[in-house]
């Protein structure tokens, strides 16, 4: 049987914060490093949540990535259940982790352990501006600090044209670069097309191409929209064994947006388990938590929880919370616990015709 709802949207979740929890430990290493380390094949790197990298992270401990995917997710439970602006919220949940503003697992006033540039500066401008359609770093600051949170709006607004438009306006609060708003939005098609409609991976892809180059301006050569067809391209088995060179990665997987992009339409396309595809994600190498937080977040929502091995979910610091949270949203939106997704008939078509 299809994965419920339910079931994928815990487990894009949870796979994010696994995905998360297991590149940490290998955070800015080069593929070199990591195969000199673990020369064996996919089936011989470690699958545990070990923690550890330079930043010490405990075994389950939740990054930015994580954080701030939290962030968003708490926006979405303050916009279902109590009605209020989600692209607002979403800034100050931010800003509060920024903060250290009673953040679990920090100290009252305490700055994150780890930050990028350009998250950190759209919440100090977030700080003094309070506007969040202001606050963004600017063209040219095309990092993957907000494709690697913006998860919770593929899984909780069902709505296509709010979807790409709160991807973007979620986005822009820190990274309001054009590549960054269109791949939220882009992975978010994707995200939804499978979670709430019940599309096949191929047309959940199929439909984030159609919305990339409606936001391109109608452009098949758009930059969103080529870091998807590199995707449909890539054997991520063969990228983990040989090494990135040769592929058109022009970040080298250090963050750039549009590799994460590429990396996780690879990985959702990749026909094997949940576990498999995460561990190759990660020994590629690079921005290795980002880039597997991405990649699983398609992963579970193609999956579902059932997916996310137990001895993750066991470790994993807001997995109990993640699993309240989205019980609570799907609740409120009408979603019972065993109910399958949509099969996608009547409700594309605006997926596919969206404008500017």
């Amino acid at each position: 049987m299809a994965p419920s709802r339910r079931s994928r949207t815990l487990g894009a979740l949870l796979a994010v914060h696994a995905g998360d929890a297991l590149g940490a430990p290998f955070e800015f290493k080069p593929y070199t490093a990591i195969r000199s380390r673990h020369p064996g094949p996919n089936s011989a790197f470690p699958r545990t949540l070990t923690g550890g990298g330079f930043l010490s992270w405990a075994p389950g401990a939740a990054t930015d990535d994580t954080d701030l995917t939290r962030a968003v997710l708490l926006a979405y439970r303050d916009a279902i259940l109590s009605g209020d602006d989600v692209i607002s919220k979403a800034a100050e949940h931010s800003l509060a982790w920024y903060r250290g503003d009673r953040w679990p697992g920090r100290r009252q006033g305490t700055l994150p352990r780890d930050i990028g540039g350009a998250t950190r500066r759209g919440l100090s401008s977030f700080a003094s501006s309070r506007d969040p359609s202001s606050s963004g770093a600017g063209q040219g600051s095309a990092g993957n600090g907000s494709l690697m949170r913006c998860i919770p709006t593929g899984l909780f607004q069902a709505d296509p044209e709010l979807l790409v438009k709160e991807s973007q306006c979620i986005s822009a609060i820190t990274h309001n670069d054009r590549r960054c708003t269109i791949a939220c939005a882009a992975y978010n098609t994707i995200v939804s097309a499978l979670v709430v409609r019940g599309l096949s991976v191929e047309d959940a892809v199929s439909a984030s191409e159609r919305v990339a180059v409606s936001l391109e301006g109608g452009r098949p050569d758009g930059p969103v929209h080529a870091a998807i067809k590199i995707g449909r391209t890539i054997s991520l088995e063969d990228l983990a064994d040989k090494g990135p060179r040769g592929v058109d990665f022009l970040g080298s997987c250090s963050g750039f947006v549009l590799d994460s992009l590429t990396l996780a339409v690879a990985a959702v396309l990749d026909e094997r388990r949940l576990d498999q595809v995460l561990v190759d994600v990660v020994r590629v190498g690079r921005d290795t938590d980002t880039n597997a937080a991405i990649a699983g977040g398609l992963l579970g929502a193609r999956d579902g929880e059932e997916a996310v091995l137990d001895e993750w979910k066991d470790l994993l610091q807001f997995g109990p919370e993640f699993r309240r949270l989205a019980d609570q949203l799907l609740t409120a939106q009408g979603v019972l616990p065993g109910e399958g997704v949509g099969q996608g008939e009547g409700q594309t078509l605006s997926l596919y015709s969206l404008m500017t």
